[in-house]
């Protein structure tokens, strides 16, 4: 299998923490970065597209939608759907436009790396012929979307990514109860569900640090949230 994997930031998510992406990253698998503001990542053999450049309806979305109002809550982010459309427009245009991979990582850049895998791993632990996309299922909760698998061989997958940006195009996601991208990821996938499209949940059903607690607990640490970035690790972490 040929894996590819994707991420997005810009350069004031990577001064907070983005660096520790790339200082760790220790997977063998191809790394592509989407940036709306910086082309100029250090080290590696990382290709770097530009946000806007690459997919103009990104910009549309953004400049049509960033002067909602957003409530100043600490769940105000349930609301905030220009905050999280930079990655699902990285994610649907690799997903749209793949030719090289079997299977595309979606992963967060609040990520920090400690066990290498490789395709055996991917094989055994996440990737299934039968399913579309693999996901951290939390229950009644929306899932833990700092990481996605996609089976990019899957003949559901395409259409899925196109669905996906479509949803953020016409501005129908604001029709919805909730507009941050994993309840649109989880909303997407239901309506493919209801059409006989299989996915495998890698969740544990309980809400929380899903990721943390499942089999990609010991591979690397997901520092989301402003009390884990702090501290630069997850107090749930299994990674050593």
């Amino acid at each position: 299998m040929n894996i590819g994997v994707v991420t997005t930031l810009n350069k004031k998510l990577y001064k907070q923490y983005g660096y520790k992406f790339f200082e760790t990253y220790n997977w063998p698998f191809h790394l592509t970065v989407y940036s709306e503001d910086m082309l100029d990542i250090p080290n590696q053999n990382i290709i770097v597209r530009s946000t806007f450049d690459e997919i103009p309806s990104c910009e549309e979305f953004v400049n049509r939608n960033k002067d909602r109002p957003v409530p100043d809550t600490p769940a105000g982010f349930l609301q905030d759907a220009v905050r999280f459309s930079y990655k699902v427009y990285a994610y649907t245009d690799m997903l749209i436009n793949n030719e090289d991979y079997d299977g595309l990582i979606c992963i967060d850049a609040d990520s920090v790396f400690y066990k290498t895998i490789d395709e055996d791993w991917i094989k055994k632990h996440i990737h299934r012929d039968n399913s579309m996309m693999t996901y951290l299922g939390r229950g009644k909760q929306y899932s833990e979307c700092g990481f996605l698998y996609f089976n990019t061989r899957h003949k559901d997958t395409v259409s899925y990514a196109l669905r996906m940006k479509e949803l953020y195009d016409t501005n129908g996601l604001y029709n919805l109860k909730e507009v941050h991208d994993s309840y649109i990821w989880d909303y997407v996938r239901k309506e493919f569900e209801a059409k006989g499209t299989q996915n495998f949940d890698i969740g544990d059903d309980r809400v929380g640090h899903v990721q943390a607690r499942s089999i990609l607990g010991p591979v690397y640490d997901h520092i989301k949230g402003p009390k884990r970035k702090k501290l630069m690790r997850s107090p749930e972490a299994r990674v050593k």
